[in-house]
């Protein structure tokens, strides 16, 4: 069975100009995967009716669904309705029960409805009216050459109430749903190029489709399975991609029910083993310590401008050409002052100010102390100063995951 296609479609000069924002689409889209369709285009169009009549009927020969978001008002420049009769050669006819719910929505608001709605309730010849419950304007939907078109309004809150009312019971109408299954593989202390490369040896079928997300914290490798595809083999090649990225896989969603952000993952660990964390940062800039805010096992948390007042915190002294050297001696240090189990630091080999002031390369040290145990990672972090700061935050969760 093929999976039915559906676009978006949003109108308006605000859209495209860029003073608006549009959420509309993300929402629709998400609302779309989540129900089954495959989502393939979002397309924009300004207030120019010419541009939304080619528009409208390109998408009525090559979508099988299309839901549109704005141009039903009473102004001028609401040209939706318009737009659908011209592209289409259908009557424009004037529905009175519309007309009634419009006179009535200002009725309540003692208020006296202006001539131009009367534009609102003239609606495309075969279509259906769509109930707005919280606005002027109705909705319609209506079958055009291959495709099934629901429009709705601009505004976000009735474009939503529209749709979960009136649209949503259609659509399961209208087509054979059944939902893909989304698989995520998070991974931490890799890049999108270097996973791909990994993957060059891992046969993905056809009709699953791989995707990628890169984010500041982390890149999610994306696995999309047919609705019908094997819950073995789906196991299976999840399993064989994760096992070619290798250690740098935190988690993998909906497979072994594995916490899917960082912070949930360092959470369950810490909390499994019963430890108790000291957090010194410097180049990280207290990211990590607001990220583990509310956590009963993070015991203390400071950050430092410097290994110098790092150092003199704990009265040891720092090697900056022995940096692995002078952090297990630092962190024993710390671990002695405030008998927590575990100790996380990081030491730059010069000041924050100096090395985040820059987009020169800075060599860092990260360590990691449970118990008696050290461990070390030595990274060169390369960028601006939000770019370095998320790097080392990014190199204390991955020591932490990495060796607990």
């Amino acid at each position: 069975m093929a999976t039915p296609i559906l676009e978006i479609l949003s109108q308006g000069d605000e859209i495209i100009t860029g003073q608006v924002v549009d959420t509309n689409a993300a929402w629709l889209s998400q609302q779309a995967v989540d129900l089954g369709f495959e989502v393939t285009w979002h397309s924009a169009v300004g207030d120019q009716l010419t541009h939304l009549i080619n528009v409208l009927k390109d998408i009525s020969v090559r979508a099988d669904c299309c839901i549109c978001t704005g141009g039903l008002g009473p102004t001028t420049d609401d040209l939706t309705a318009e737009a659908v009769a011209a592209a289409f050669s259908l009557a424009l006819e004037f529905d009175p029960i519309a007309f009634e719910q419009m006179r009535h929505y200002f009725i309540h608001r003692n208020r006296t409805m202006p001539e131009c709605n009367r534009k609102q309730a003239m609606l495309p010849k075969g279509s259906k009216r769509l109930t707005n419950a919280v606005g002027t304007a109705p909705g319609f939907s209506i079958r055009l050459g291959r495709c099934w078109f629901a429009f709705l309004p601009g505004v976000p809150s009735e474009m939503r109430t529209m749709f979960n009312g009136e649209v949503l019971p259609l659509l399961q109408q209208q087509f054979a749903l059944a939902p893909a299954r989304l698989i995520i593989i998070n991974t931490l202390g890799i890049g999108e190029s270097d996973i791909q490369q990994r993957l060059t040896g891992v046969v993905i079928p056809r009709e699953v489709r791989l995707g990628f997300r890169a984010m500041p914290s982390e890149v999610q490798v994306k696995l999309r399975f047919p609705a019908d595809y094997s819950l073995v083999m789906q196991t299976k090649l999840t399993n064989d991609v994760a096992e070619a990225i290798g250690e740098h896989v935190f988690a993998i969603g909906e497979i072994n029910k594995t916490p899917t952000e960082i912070i949930g993952v360092i959470d369950q660990l810490v909390t499994n083993q019963g430890y108790t964390i000291t957090l010194l940062e410097t180049l990280s800039r207290g990211l990590v310590a607001n990220r583990m805010q509310g956590f009963d096992w993070l015991q203390v948390a400071a950050f430092y401008q410097s290994p110098t007042t790092l150092a003199s915190a704990y009265c040891v002294s720092i090697d900056v050409k022995q940096l692995s050297v002078s952090m297990e001696v630092l962190c024993r240090a710390v671990q002695a002052k405030t008998g927590s189990s575990l100790v996380l630091c990081q030491l730059p080999l010069t000041d924050v100010a100096t090395a985040l002031g820059s987009n020169d390369a800075v060599q860092s040290c990260t360590g990691l102390l449970v118990h008696d145990k050290f461990f070390c990672m030595e990274r060169a972090l390369a960028g601006n100063s939000t770019r370095k700061q998320n790097q080392a935050a990014i190199t204390l969760f991955d020591i932490m995951r990495k060796y607990l």
